[in-house]
């Protein structure tokens, strides 16, 4: 079954190691096929990553781009690594993201991740009111 994707007036998506603009119009495509996909939205830079959950989300970005993602793992463990160090009590979403990551399933640990950034925001605000 093809994937459906809508994109926006000048939006970008990644399709395997190429990037795709879109025109100024808006434009609906089918993908058949298997290909590491990501809207704009879900796309985070080096620059854009600038907090430790940020970091670890552009690690597991790039092992999913890459066609051997084992060479972000040294990079991937030693954030993991000094984020537990600061946040313990992040162990399920870590736990979440690691199962993801050694069942193959790299999307899954993208969206993971996303919950270990909203999960960063929320220690630093709860963190700053005292």
């Amino acid at each position: 079954m093809a994937l459906k994707v809508e994109l926006k007036p000048n939006e970008r998506i990644i399709i395997g190691q190429v990037v795709i603009r879109n025109d100024e119009q808006r434009t609906r495509f089918f993908i058949e096929g298997e290909a590491p996909i990501l809207r704009e939205k879900d796309i985070l830079t080096a620059a854009s990553a600038d907090s430790p959950a940020k970091k670890i989300y552009l690690a597991i970005q790039l092992m999913y781009l890459a066609q051997d993602p084992t060479h972000e793992h040294e990079t991937y463990f030693a954030l993991v690594r000094d984020f537990m160090k600061a946040a313990p009590s992040s162990l399920p979403h870590m736990t979440e993201i690691n199962n993801r990551i050694l069942s193959g399933d790299l999307y899954k640990a993208l969206k993971a991740a996303k919950q270990l950034i909203a999960y960063e925001a929320e220690l630093i605000e709860n963190a700053t009111r005292v």
